[in-house]
């Protein structure tokens, strides 16, 4: 008996895959170093990929 496969994950639309980017806030702290921030994608939420919508096998579109 065959096993079923779940779909590979759909990259998302928005970050491209990218889902977190370091931002740099154009100053330096005390020590000198770049201050920066993470930044998630809105869409995916920092996954990187968008839910699939889960269909029954033997189902109709």
């Amino acid at each position: 008996m065959t096993q079923h496969t779940p779909p590979a994950p759909k990259i998302c639309p928005a970050c491209d895959g990218f889902a977190s980017a370091a931002v740099t806030l154009g100053a330096r702290d005390s020590r000198g170093r770049l201050r920066t921030i993470t930044v998630h994608c809105p869409t995916c939420l920092g996954t990187g990929t968008t839910p699939t919508r889960h269909v029954r096998e033997g189902a109709r579109a």
